[in-house]
């Protein structure tokens, strides 16, 4: 708990049976944490197995892999369902490290904003952690571009390490987003469509063997994908289309 809010940490998880309990023991470590929701998107290895065996989590198996935004909608649902006032997204690969749970849970259970984004850019963190040059460059570039389209400051749209209220989760439209890895990107543009501020708080990170990462070609998707959400946000905004992301406030 934090105060008198109910903190639940939502992992989405795909054949990370081998990263899952270092986790899993540093979310608990915390000890701020009340609920963890784990759900395996079809994995192939021991994903399942493994989250049945840890002790306050509750486990959702997808029969079949659906999907990174798939894997979320159902975190975010589930929390929900749970009663959660504080949700906050841990990627289970241990690429994160789940020590900021307390600060994020600080700046939403303190009605400072209604969503925190861990920030591998915010210190340096990203190529000292081992972010390959070319997705630097790549997140850089659509950070520039994302930030003109928006009129927003963030220092980086790419962050898998997120923290939100209940009263946000309940207003975004995520069901009509994608299933893909573009999903995180669409449900921050939707959180700006809405009117709310983001806060960044710096964040080490690591890239090693074990660590989930989509490759070269599923990354250049996912850039154009972003660069259709920043052009359908600023088209919404003037009112030269309708757009099912961005319905009308």
């Amino acid at each position: 708990m934090f105060g008198d809010k109910k903190v639940v940490v939502v992992m989405p998880a795909y054949n990370a049976a081998q990263t899952l309990r270092q986790t899993y023991d540093e979310i608990v470590a915390q000890g701020l944490v009340d609920q963890i929701i784990i759900v395996d998107d079809g994995s192939s290895d021991d994903t399942t197995a493994i989250a049945k065996r840890l002790p306050k989590t509750i486990v959702h198996t997808h029969p079949r892999n659906q999907g990174y935004g798939a894997n979320q909608k159902t975190c975010y649902k589930l929390a929900l369902g749970e009663g959660a006032d504080i949700v906050i997204l841990v990627h289970p690969d241990y690429q994160y490290t789940p020590k900021l749970i307390p600060a994020m849970a600080s700046i939403i259970g303190n009605g400072l904003y209604h969503c925190v984004l861990g920030s591998r850019i915010l210190g340096g963190y990203a190529l000292k952690g081992g972010m390959p040059w070319w997705k630097y460059v790549s997140n850089r570039f659509l950070t520039l571009v994302e930030n003109i389209m928006t009129g927003a400051k963030l220092s980086e749209y790419h962050s898998g390490y997120r923290a939100f209220s209940r009263e946000l989760l309940e207003k975004l439209p995520i069901e009509g987003n994608s299933d893909d890895f573009v999903f995180d990107n669409q449900m921050l543009a939707q959180i700006l469509w809405l009117g709310y501020r983001i806060a960044e708080v710096s964040c080490p990170t690591k890239y090693f063997a074990e660590a989930s990462s989509i490759n070269f070609r599923r990354s250049i998707k996912y850039g154009f994908g972003c660069l259709n959400t920043a052009i359908e946000y600023r088209l919404a905004r003037m009112h030269l289309i309708k757009s099912r992301l961005f319905p009308s406030r």
